[in-house]
């Protein structure tokens, strides 16, 4: 057995007033939770140092850029990092990351993984983003994540904690093609932080199914892919936009494992053995095997089909 006690560090809502040192010290009061239950690693959600900004929509980029880290560690996310020493823990957090590179500035929608030495081993940025860019004003709240954030392009993963961990971030979850990249490198163990609204503007018949479709999608991609999948969630009615939760382990067997029941801040635990992952990459899903990848050309060859251009789907074969 290769033993790897995970927490779901799941976190309640985060007033857009709050700060850093703040949103830091709820983390740290988490992560120590973890660690005296015997935890080797701590999953926080997406934009975890901040409230989810992009639900509003701002043109001063100094605003916007009030919510973006500079550096990682910074000044006020440190002691984070310094308790991960401290403690012995590593830890997934995501964040807004602002880079600089040959004088050009990006902006990602981040996640890391931190090792048990408080050292970043792994980063990851967003691919699959969703909402949208322009102002809608009809909308009770927006979601602007593709006019703050540029996306990612790949999906890496890292040996580290006795494994093969692999990262993704909320949207990514809905997609398959997230775990099998993953999966295709051999991924024992997916971390995706979330905050998603309960009410889905464009298409409210669907409210009623959002935890059940999150839920679906993490243990689709979980079995699927013969690997844990690890999902937290930002919870609870932040600034006057409800978030559904529903933090969960889940095994490769596709099953929960582990859930949080409230929607604040809660840990919920589970004692991980990677090598259950090998009874499903050696058998059902034994993609050497069994795949067929000729057969899957127009997954890369085409983005989509149209069916907004006139109404009316687009035939098959087109």
């Amino acid at each position: 057995m290769r033993l790897i006690n995970v927490a779901a560090g799941q976190l309640g809502p985060i007033a857009r007033a709050e700060t850093r040192t703040q949103v830091v010290a709820r983390l740290s009061a988490l992560m120590r939770q973890a660690r005296e239950c015997g935890c080797d690693l701590i999953v926080y959600p997406e934009l975890a140092l901040t409230t989810f900004f992009p639900r509003w929509f701002m043109e001063d980029q100094a605003e916007i850029d009030h919510f973006f880290e500079r550096e990682m560690p910074g000044p006020e996310t440190r002691p984070l990092f310094d308790l991960a020493r401290e403690l012995g823990i590593g830890f997934y957090l995501g964040y807004g990351e602002l880079t600089s590179e040959g004088g050009v500035i990006n902006r990602y929608n981040s996640s890391i993984l931190v090792d048990k030495s408080g050292a970043i081993v792994a980063k990851y940025r967003k691919v699959h983003l969703p909402g949208h860019a322009e102002h809608e004003p009809y909308r009770r709240f927006q979601h602007l994540e593709k006019r703050y954030f540029e996306p990612g392009d790949r999906f890496d993963v890292v040996e580290a904690f006795g494994g093969v961990m692999g990262m993704a971030i909320c949207n990514d979850r809905r997609w398959p093609e997230t775990y099998r990249v993953m999966g295709l490198q051999g991924v024992e163990m997916v971390m995706i932080g979330y905050n998603t609204p309960v009410h889905n503007p464009p298409a409210p018949e669907h409210d009623d199914l959002s935890l059940f479709h999150n839920q679906l999608v993490m243990q689709a991609g979980a079995y699927q892919n013969g690997t844990w999948v690890v999902g937290v969630a930002k919870a609870g009615v932040e600034e006057g936009v409800d978030q559904i939760g529903g933090s969960c382990i889940i095994a490769p067997s596709g099953e929960v494992v582990a859930a949080c029941t409230t929607k604040g801040d809660e840990i919920a635990l589970a004692r991980c053995d990677l090598d259950l992952c090998n009874s499903y990459k050696r058998t059902t899903f034994n993609f050497d095997v069994h795949r067929q990848p000729q057969a899957y050309r127009m997954i890369v060859e085409r983005k989509g089909r149209n069916l907004m251009a006139d109404g009316t789907p687009a035939r098959p074969g087109k």
